[in-house]
């Protein structure tokens, strides 16, 4: 069925824009007449908008993205209606109508186009790699080959929910202790360029002497005040291109990824959180019969970190010459010993996705005490910091008074 896209407006006047399906441009009008919506322009969606949208780009959808709690959401409610028996385009397009997300809703309305023209549900999925990343593809095409599309996309939801709680964990971990940074960065800001001169005036109107720490005070005070430009935009360009050159430069990539691996504190946190999500990845693509080889080249692009994806590369192409897969990750030195015995004994006992599962629960808990282990450590930390940044700005300021009243006396 067509898709089309339309401007309207709606009973109170404000203009929307969105898209719908129908049979014809006359069908689409009434079917927004009937929701209250009246149409000023409409018109079926071109094919370079097509191709746009299934490269995950064009300027409508610029700005716009699938976040992966809607994704698991939707991957969750599709699941629910291919086993209540529904057949997968009415599916389709009983998930189009709930789904309030633009970007997402668009791509389901074109899946659902090119499901009911013969095309394979992860055939037309993949056609928006932006959205449907090649694990969740892969995932797909193993459920449709085995006639088991409704349990696999359960274990998707189940996966990426998982992820989605793993990440909003760290997230709120980090929070309290990032807001104090920002709020207290603030704080001595305004201290320095703003009481500090009117203090530090004083004294030079005195001529008196100053202690070389005040001098000090004075000199930052007056960089700060004058030059606070310099430092926000250099702050900028530094952070632009530091972002330019892990993202873009293989050496960036690589130093970025061996920093976090090795950095203190964090270090240990992101090796666990690469094995958690590794195990995670690989007992879910081996649970839903996705060959062996095929599961570990996805896995490694999951990691998010080259060298930890490198070793996997290497653990593969060992595995694909007759190797057991827990060798060569244990050579690797990423790989803790407790998780290569796990997964050993998966090998030997032919349940390698229960072992993996394992391993990724017992990780992701050490990775959930780690975080309150760090933010217990950055918090006082900071605290610590911040004390001595306004101790230092108060004895600047008091050792010039102190030497005035010993003068008065």
């Amino acid at each position: 069925m067509p898709v089309y896209e339309y401007i309207a407006l709606d009973v109170g006047g404000r203009r929307r824009k969105g898209i719908i399906d129908a049979g014809s441009v006359a069908a689409a009008r009434q079917k927004l007449r009937d929701t209250d919506v009246f149409p000023v322009e409409i018109s079926e969606a071109s094919d370079q908008k097509r191709e746009e949208t299934a490269a995950g780009g064009g300027a409508i959808h610029l700005f716009r993205r699938v976040g992966l709690q809607e994704l698991a959401l939707m991957t969750r409610q599709l699941a629910t209606l291919l086993g209540a028996g529904l057949p997968l385009v009415p599916s389709l397009s009983a998930l189009i109508v709930q789904i309030r997300n633009p970007l997402l809703k668009t791509t389901l309305a074109r899946i659902r186009e090119e499901v009911s023209e013969g095309n394979s549900l992860t055939q037309s999925m993949s056609h928006f790699p932006r959205i449907f990343p090649p694990f969740y593809i892969n995932m797909v095409r193993a459920g449709e080959a085995s006639g088991t599309i409704n349990l696999v996309l359960n274990r998707l939801a189940d996966f990426q929910e998982a992820q989605q709680a793993l990440k909003t964990k760290i997230r709120s971990a980090l929070a309290y202790p990032m807001f104090m940074f920002f709020i207290g960065s603030g704080v001595l800001f305004f201290l320095v360029t703003f009481v500090v001169p009117n203090i530090t005036n004083i004294f030079r109107e005195m001529h008196q002497a100053l202690p070389w720490i005040t001098v000090v005070l004075i000199a930052v005070s007056g960089f700060l005040k004058s030059l606070w430009w310099v430092i926000a935009l250099a702050l900028i360009v530094g952070i632009v291109g530091l972002r330019y050159a892990i993202r873009k430069t293989d050496q960036g990539r690589h130093f970025w990824d061996r920093l976090k691996l090795y950095a203190p504190l964090f270090g240990d946190l992101n090796r666990k959180i690469a094995v958690a999500r590794f195990s995670r990845t690989l007992g879910t693509l081996l649970q839903s019969s996705v060959p062996l080889l095929a599961a570990l080249e996805i896995a490694r692009n999951v990691v998010d970190n080259i060298l930890v994806a490198e070793e996997i590369r290497r653990a593969a192409k060992e595995v694909e010459e007759g190797q057991s897969l827990s060798a060569p990750l244990s050579r690797s030195g990423f790989f803790p010993p407790i998780a290569i015995e796990m997964i050993s004994v998966g090998e030997h006992s032919g349940n390698m996705e229960t072992m993996l599962f394992r391993v990724a629960d017992a990780y992701e808990k050490e990775v959930e005490a780690n975080i309150v282990l760090v933010t217990a450590l950055l918090e006082p930390a900071m605290i610590l910091v911040m004390g001595a940044a306004v101790g230092f700005i108060v004895v600047s300021i008091m050792l010039p008074i102190f030497e005035m009243n010993q003068l008065v006396r």
